[in-house]
């Protein structure tokens, strides 16, 4: 089915709710002014509807292969990767002094979703390239920053992330990848990496692989870890890909979904690397690649519910089934516009939290204000639990929406729920991701936290001469979520704060959604404002149970046993 980029909630949303007007207005992004953010968009959404869209069932259907040692990507993923690479859609929030366009981050994110939504296999190559663009800029010597972030930028080579070992998943200090100094400044990487995305292909020229590993005096756990570069080609003197590097593909996973994306089993046989930041400060250098993918796969779940949705109501508006009035269509039976309805308001929500991100990040870059650095922080695990969420259910929904012909494979509709599935689980757990919310993004007192409830709370209330019922329903929740913060904010016990995490970062996320919907109530248009309306009264209001089991605490959790779980 054609995917149409949701242009018209995208400005919405960059008028209304995340702020777009104060980031172009600072000197940082000056250049990137509403109308120029427009044409951006518009080209990027062209790009999606016309090139990378019809690669969605072919990736599919023809996945990627391992022949005899080499990668085969699907039919039409080069000439789609290249159409990314040569439109500079790979390093439009980088540094201009590498060829970056330097744009805010919040444009590229919505680039990155209308990319998911078209197809979520190829998306994920660039946006593994965008992570290590950011962790070269901020942890790299000058002379690797000068030698690969202009290829990695212009999409010449591309870049990977390597952090799992079979032993070694979310317990990442228990890899067991070595690096021996060679004595001239590079260092000798073994080991084994698997679940890597995009660890290789046939349309780059280099790859290049940030792989963590521990030094010969690397203490054990996570202290002891360091980061390297280790490219599959070397560069030689003129920075062209030289040698082959000493590491190959030893196999690609046989996953649930995204076949057109190689997942390969990577060994490193000694391979030549580069130190990235200081030894043992792996951790760190490799967080800022992380925290820049998380923010990406929020969009690559949120675009994969846009595409979700757009096909179920294609769907809904053709079939004829049943009593229903009107034009006959399921679409009219109340169940089924129920599901799409609580689809739509879904994804509008998540991209609102998605974009609010994205705006806190671009306004920390922009002014250095701590603030705002926090406010990003607590809103990445948020965005990229949430949001990938967001993908898994609507997709779901829409498999619903199909009845038994969601479940044939023939209609696309199960290729989302297969493909957006692993969302959840990358880029850290969203059980992690909630972890990390009511633990470390809590460690200040619950500041950032209340100072976002208060801006809630004050927008609820200059809400309710226009919208009394809505901006009341959000503001009592808001106030309801700050209770709780407060609660958890008062926990000695660290297992109190953990056994409530998933459905504490579940209700901040409807919470959020609510505010945004409130200002669709106020300023969208007549549908967005209905819409609001079905949000803020009958999906909000999930947030009271959800807030209920968060102050339950721990105790009765671990009164079960592992044996009362099995028995």
């Amino acid at each position: 089915m054609p995917y149409r980029a949701p242009l018209d909630d995208v400005r919405f949303l960059l008028d209304h709710v995340s702020g777009y007007g104060s980031i172009a207005a600072t000197d940082r992004f000056a250049e990137a002014s509403r109308e120029t953010a427009e044409a951006i968009l518009g080209e990027a959404a062209r790009l999606c509807q016309d090139v990378l869209n019809p690669l969605q069932r072919v990736g599919d259907t023809d996945p990627a292969r391992l022949e005899n040692g080499i990668v085969r990507t699907p039919k039409g993923f080069a000439d789609g990767y290249r159409a990314i690479a040569e439109g500079g859609w790979i390093g439009m929030s980088a540094d201009p002094e590498f060829g970056g366009m330097g744009l805010p981050v919040t444009l590229a994110m919505i680039v990155n979703e209308m990319m998911s939504s078209a197809c979520l296999a190829i998306q994920l190559g660039p946006l593994m390239s965008q992570g290590q663009i950011e962790a070269l800029e901020h942890h790299a010597s000058d002379e690797i920053r000068a030698l690969y972030l202009p290829k990695l930028i212009s999409g010449e080579w591309s870049g990977t992330m390597n952090l799992t070992e079979p032993q070694a998943g979310s317990d990442v200090g228990a890899l067991r990848t070595r690096a021996e100094p060679n004595g001239d400044g590079t260092y000798a990487i073994t080991g084994q990496k698997i679940y890597i995305s995009w660890g290789d292909n046939d349309f780059t020229e280099n790859v290049c692989h940030l792989v963590l590993a521990r030094l010969p005096d690397g203490v054990p756990g996570t202290k002891g870890i360091s980061l390297f570069l280790v490219p599959k080609r070397i560069p030689d003197a003129e920075s062209n890909p030289g040698e082959r590097n000493a590491l190959r593909v030893v196999s690609l996973e046989h996953k649930m979904g995204l076949h057109g994306s190689p997942t390969a089993v990577m060994s490193y046989e000694g391979a030549t690397g580069w130190l990235i930041g200081p030894e043992h400060g792996g951790m760190a250098a490799m967080f800022t690649m992380m925290n820049n993918a998380r923010v990406g796969v929020a969009t690559q779940g949120i675009g994969v519910a846009e595409a979700a949705l757009q096909h179920a109501v294609a769907y809904a508006m053709d079939r004829k089934q049943g009593r229903a009035g009107g034009s006959g269509a399921i679409i009219e039976h109340a169940d089924v516009r129920r599901m799409l309805a609580e689809m739509k308001a879904q994804v509008f929500a998540a991209r609102a939290i998605e974009l609010i991100c994205a705006g806190a990040i671009d306004m920390a870059t922009a002014t250095g204000s701590a603030d705002w650095d926090a406010r990003a922080a607590l809103l990445t695990p948020i965005a990229k639990a949430f949001g990938t969420d967001t993908g898994i259910e609507v997709a779901s929904l829409g498999i619903q929406v199909h009845g038994g012909m969601g479940f044939i494979e023939e209609t696309g509709a199960a290729q989302y729920l297969r493909d957006v599935r692993v969302t959840a689980i990358y880029e850290g757990t969203n059980g992690i991701q909630a972890m990390d919310l009511v633990g470390r993004k809590l460690r200040d007192g619950g500041e950032a936290a209340y100072a976002l409830i208060d801006e809630i709370c004050t927008r609820s209330e200059a809400a309710r001469s226009r919208e009394p019922e809505l901006a009341n329903a959000v503001w009592n929740a808001a106030e309801t979520l700050r209770e709780t913060t407060e609660w958890l904010v008062s926990r000695t016990d660290p297992e109190d704060r953990n056994a409530g995490a998933v459905p504490y970062l579940r209700a901040f996320a409807l919470v959020l959604g609510g505010w945004a919907h409130l200002a669709a109530a106020l300023h969208g248009t007549p549908a967005q404002a209905r819409l609001a309306r079905f949000y803020i009264l009958r999906m909000l209001p999930a947030h009271a149970g959800l807030l209920a089991h968060v102050r339950e605490g721990a105790a009765d959790l671990l009164a079960l046993s592992p044996e009362d779980i099995a028995a």
